[in-house]
């Protein structure tokens, strides 16, 4: 081969080089596009079964000198930097709720109230609701206390399909009644999409419990209503995951969301759950939203409610989460880890000291 033929065969790699470099970068910025896609809909970035289906196209049209392993492993090389670039650009924009995206805190009015404006907010009340007897003894204990919340479940989630389910509909109906009267607002959880638009007249902020964070179906429904969502961890989630569940809410449109830490399951048999109180100032840190504690269902415990509760606004909680019920041995679910009135006179007392 002569030095001319040379010249030109690396001439034409050259021209060869060039288009492969447009065409890398046209390819790039489709990958980029696809990956903003992706983050709309809540997609991972890595899909195996997309890329397996390219390399079979690709070596159905492979006439060679490329082996077909040599081809492989071009484009296994290319998939790999479009994926690190799609999460490099998630990365470098932030999540809605993170702390790159909105440097102040993210401050939720609630029917006037503000939730993370500096002052801890309460939330008390039984675990379920069982009577408008009961609901009206707590609201009034609450009301006379000065505070604002009231919490109970109409819809349960119990481990036993045997155990109290609820009383629905017409148990929030009482609890509204009952917040009504006393000038409250009512935190309880929806376990369903289908149950919200129901539900709605009757519930100030919508709780999302620790079995339904990854509920996707129901945080996208979240997405699409104007009330506030009390988002709690699941019991063994990471607290990436506990953010990216909070993010499926906001990026369907609805920015007031608040995380409630309570516990997460370990070896631990000391207490109900394990309370992760490094998640607290974690989640302060990386995120804008309000963070409260259930000091309950992250112990189970009556006798520790109160240092718990002070460790808890001691490391930045913008609230506090308990059970209280008029009479806890004849409660129909928690019966052993809710206060009675009179504990939750004495702990209340003591912890506004």
């Amino acid at each position: 081969m002569t030095s001319e033929n040379l010249t030109q065969l690396r001439n034409r790699i050259d021209e060869i080089n060039d288009q492969l470099l447009d065409l890398l970068n046209e390819r790039t910025a489709l990958v980029e596009a696809i990956g903003r896609e992706k983050d709309k809909q809540g997609l991972k970035k890595y899909d195996p079964i997309r890329e397996q289906q390219i390399i079979e196209k690709l070596r159905e049209k492979n006439q060679g000198p490329l082996t077909d392993e040599m081809l492989i492993h071009v484009f296994k090389e290319i998939f790999k930097v479009s994926v690190k670039l799609q999460e490099e650009k998630s990365h470098k924009k932030g999540l809605l709720v993170s702390r790159k995206n909105k440097l102040e805190d993210t401050v939720i009015d609630v029917q006037g109230d503000m939730i993370g404006d500096g002052e801890p907010t309460f939330v008390f009340g039984p675990c379920s609701v069982e009577s408008k007897e009961q609901m009206e003894r707590v609201a009034k204990n609450l009301s006379e206390k000065g505070l604002k919340y009231i919490r109970g479940g109409a819809f349960k989630p119990r481990t036993s399909p045997y155990d109290f389910q609820g009383l629905g509909i017409e148990g929030l109906k009482m609890m509204s009644e009952a917040a009504k009267k006393y000038g409250l607002r009512v935190v309880s959880e929806i376990m369903d999409a289908g149950d919200l638009e129901a539900a709605l007249p009757y519930v100030d902020v919508i709780q999302i419990g620790a079995r339904n964070m990854q509920n996707f179906s129901l945080l996208k429904a979240l997405g699409h209503i104007n009330k506030p969502v009390l988002l709690k961890r699941g019991l063994s989630a990471t607290i990436e995951e506990f953010v990216n569940a909070a993010e499926y809410i906001a990026m369907h449109g609805n920015p007031n969301v608040m995380l409630c830490e309570r516990g997460i399951r370990t070896y631990e048999k000391a207490t109900r759950n394990t309370l992760d109180i490094s998640a607290v100032p974690i989640l302060k840190r990386e995120t804008h939203l309000p963070v409260f504690v259930d000091i309950t269902h992250s112990t189970g415990r009556k006798d520790i409610l109160l240092p718990i509760a002070k460790a808890a606004l001691a490391v930045g909680a913008d609230g506090i989460m308990a059970e209280v019920h008029p009479n806890p041995m004849l409660a129909l679910s928690d019966a052993n880890q809710q206060m009675s009135l009179e504990e939750f006179d004495l702990f209340y007392k003591k912890l506004r000291n």
